[in-house]
């Protein structure tokens, strides 16, 4: 992953052991990553070089991003319900 991602390896050790980046450790200590990894680390690294925040913060920023996209997700799901409802006049 990290020559993937351009990226030292304790650098996106670092980021796992943050809680930037989700990862699985196998029996031998290795990580395995999802698919969406490089994604992952992508953005973290945007949001470092870009908004030039600390890992605390992008942490926060992070939780954040995602707590949006869990509510944009919802209000879709309940303007798509509310229309479904509504009879034809």
């Amino acid at each position: 992953m990290a020559s993937r991602s351009g990226l030292s390896p304790e650098l996106v050790s670092r980021f796992v052991a943050l809680g930037l980046v989700d990862a699985e450790r196998d029996a031998r200590g290795r990580l395995w990553f999802r698919p969406s990894a490089p994604s992952a680390i992508a953005r973290v690294q945007r949001l470092r070089t870009g908004l030039g925040l600390n890992y605390a913060a992008i942490g926060v920023v992070l939780d954040l991003l995602d707590r949006i996209e869990r509510l944009e997700i919802a209000l879709r799901r309940s303007e798509q319900a509310a229309k479904e409802q509504t009879p034809w006049t």
